[in-house]
C-alpha cells in the first residue's frame, strides 16, 4: 500500500526532485497492478483539475442510482482491483491517448508482460510457479480491498461540484494507518496543495485545519465507518448528494 502512494506521489512529481526519477519510479512501482503509470497519472491529474464534477473521471460513485449505478459501485467494492486493471490499462487509454501518450503506455504494458512472462518462466523451470503466483496475486487482492475502501472514503458524499477544499475527505484514523498510507488520509491538503510531500502532510492539515471549520468540509475518524456508510446508502446521485450535505449543515450549526 505504502509503495502505491508513493507511486502517486510522482504522479505529481513530488517523490524526487527530477522528473525522470518520477517517471522511472512510478513506472516500476505499478508493475504489479499490471497498469501503465502513464495511464493513472493522466487520469489522476484530471481527477484533481476537476474534483467532484462531471468530468472528473474517479466520479463513478455518481450516477442517477440506476441499476447499472448499483452493479459498478459494489462491484468496485469487491474487486475494484480488477476493475482498476481495465480501467487503467484499456478502457481510459483507448479514450484519452493518441500519438506519443498512446505509444508510451502500450510500451509500458508490453514492458509489465515480458517481466511476468520472464518471472514466470524461471519460476516454472525452478517448480514454484504456483508459490510466485500466489506471493503476487493474493496480496493483489488483500490489499486492493482496503485500496477500494480507501477510494471511496476520501470523496464519496462530500458536496458535489464545491471545490478541492469542501471536496474531499480527511480522515484521522490512527498513526499505523498513516503510516501505510504515507498521510495520504489526510486529503484535503493533498487535493489543495498536491505539491505537498507526503511527510508534511499532517502539518498541513493543522495549518489548514481553520479553513477547512470555516468551509465545514467533512473529517471523519474511521475509513471502514464511511465505506460501510456508503454501502448501506449506494450508488449517490445528485439529489441524494444535495439532501445529505443540507442536513449535515444544520447538525454542525447547532
Amino acid at each position: 500500500m505504502g509503495i502505491m502512494t508513493f507511486m502517486h506521489e510522482c504522479t505529481h512529481n513530488v517523490l524526487f526532485k527530477a522528473k525522470w526519477k518520477n517517471w522511472a519510479f512510478g513506472t516500476f512501482a505499478i508493475i504489479p497492478m499490471f497498469i501503465s503509470f502513464t495511464s493513472f497519472k493522466e487520469d489522476h491529474l484530471i481527477h484533481h483539475r476537476h474534483n467532484r464534477t462531471q468530468k472528473d473521471p474517479d466520479a463513478f460513485t455518481m450516477g442517477k442510482r440506476e441499476i447499472g449505478d448499483y452493479i459498478l459501485f459494489y462491484a468496485y467494492a469487491l474487486v475494484g482491483v480488477f476493475l482498476t486493471a481495465i480501467q487503467f490499462t484499456f478502457i481510459f487509454p483507448v479514450q484519452k491517448f493518441r500519438g506519443v501518450k498512446a505509444l508510451i503506455h502500450w510500451t509500458e504494458i508490453a514492458l509489465h508482460i515480458t517481466l511476468m512472462v520472464a518471472v514466470f518462466y524461471w519460476a516454472s523451470n525452478q517448480s514454484i510457479a504456483s508459490e510466485v503466483f500466489a506471493i503476487w496475486f493474493w496480496p493483489l487482492i488483500f490489499f486492493g480491498f482496503f485500496n477500494s475502501i480507501r477510494f471511496v472514503a476520501e470523496h464519496y458524499g462530500t458536496p458535489w461540484s464545491s471545490g478541492q477544499l469542501a471536496g474531499t475527505r480527511t480522515i484521522i484514523s490512527n498513526p499505523i494507518n498513516s503510516w501505510f498510507w504515507n498521510n495520504i488520509n489526510y486529503h484535503i491538503g493533498h487535493h489543495v496543495y498536491p505539491a505537498v510531500p507526503w511527510y508534511n502532510l499532517q502539518k498541513l492539515h493543522a495549518l489548514m485545519l481553520p479553513e477547512i471549520e470555516r468551509q465545514n468540509a467533512i473529517i471523519d475518524k474511521s475509513y471502514f465507518s464511511v465505506f460501510l456508510n456508503a454501502m448501506i446508502r449506494g450508488p449517490e446521485s445528485l439529489e441524494q448528494n444535495k439532501k445529505l450535505n443540507a442536513a449535515r449543515v444544520v447538525v454542525n450549526s447547532f
